[in-house]
């Protein structure tokens, strides 16, 4: 398993009961986590400390109790900055798992000695976009959103990033990579973290068990002739790391040799020792020597 723990301004304090309760900067909320199916430590003090709780309902999602909450905050992950807020379907817009990734991103692109062109695919709110160009490299940074790439810009922009090479581009991921394919252009390192299920900005629909293989095969069409690496991520529990694998065995690694290493994510939990399952990732690398 990949640990997130190099957090300071993040920690999942306890988790039991189907919840978990998490400090994210000064702020403590609770939210739904069906994998903490274990009871709660009893001790913990942070449930009855929460500022705002995500209960789900019965009819389908949910919504959020607030006792006093900012509309709007912010935490730190080492040079980076994200800019946080209570989003409906229990979300903030960050996922602190990924940590684990953006370190491996970092010290990825780092350890190139190189330029870097890297292309981030279903990227979010940019936490992953902020890693590779706070390294070094150029970054594609795509997603249908377009409320969540202007929130990515303005994750940048707080960590002082906002003149780094980074493209901003609101697209269906999938017809995107046909342009780029279409047009030669290439990337070094790709970067995926594409949802359960989905909608593209004109209706295209996604669903991450149908799609995700051919997708990756596509994408890998856009890699250059020496590439770096290719990260994706999954939080589909009808997924295992090892699928993940499989995929990029059949595609990259068939082409570029190299490595890969497929594990779930996690985040530690402070009141128990556990390590709460976050969903996973799979992780190609070329050779060390290429």
């Amino acid at each position: 398993m990949w640990i997130a723990d190099q957090w300071k301004d993040y920690a999942v304090l306890d988790c039991g009961g189907g919840e978990k309760v998490e400090r994210w900067g000064t702020q403590v909320l609770v939210r739904p986590d069906p994998q903490a199916i274990w009871p709660r430590d009893a001790g913990c003090r942070a449930w009855a400390q929460a500022h705002a709780t995500y209960h789900r309902s019965s009819a389908g999602g949910g919504s959020w109790d607030i006792k006093k909450l900012p509309a709007q905050w912010q935490i730190h992950y080492r040079e980076l900055t994200f800019n946080l807020k209570p989003m409906s379907f229990k979300h903030t817009g960050l996922f602190p798992e990924q940590a684990a990734n953006w370190d491996f991103i970092d010290r990825t692109i780092r350890a190139a000695k190189r330029p870097v062109s890297v292309l981030n695919l279903f990227a979010y709110t940019g936490g992953a976009t902020l890693a590779a160009a706070a390294a070094g490299a150029s970054v594609c940074h795509v997603d249908a959103s377009k409320g969540m790439t202007q929130w990515a810009r303005e994750n940048a922009a707080s960590s002082a990033l906002a003149d780094k090479p980074i493209r901003w581009i609101v697209d269906d991921c999938k017809k995107f990579i046909e342009r780029e394919i279409r047009r030669g252009r290439r990337y070094d390192a790709i970067i995926m973290d594409p949802p359960s299920y989905g909608r593209g900005p004109s209706g295209e629909t996604w669903k991450i068990e149908e799609d995700v293989a051919d997708f990756v095969a596509l994408a890998a069409g856009v890699l250059s002739d020496d590439p770096l690496f290719v990260l994706i991520s999954s939080y589909s529990t009808g997924l295992a790391p090892s699928v993940m694998r499989y995929l990029l065995g059949i595609t990259v690694a068939k082409k570029y040799g190299g490595t890969i290493d497929a594990q779930e994510l996690g985040l530690p939990v402070e009141s128990t020792g556990l390590v709460l399952p976050c969903g996973s990732s799979a992780r190609w690398a070329a050779h060390s020597g290429r």
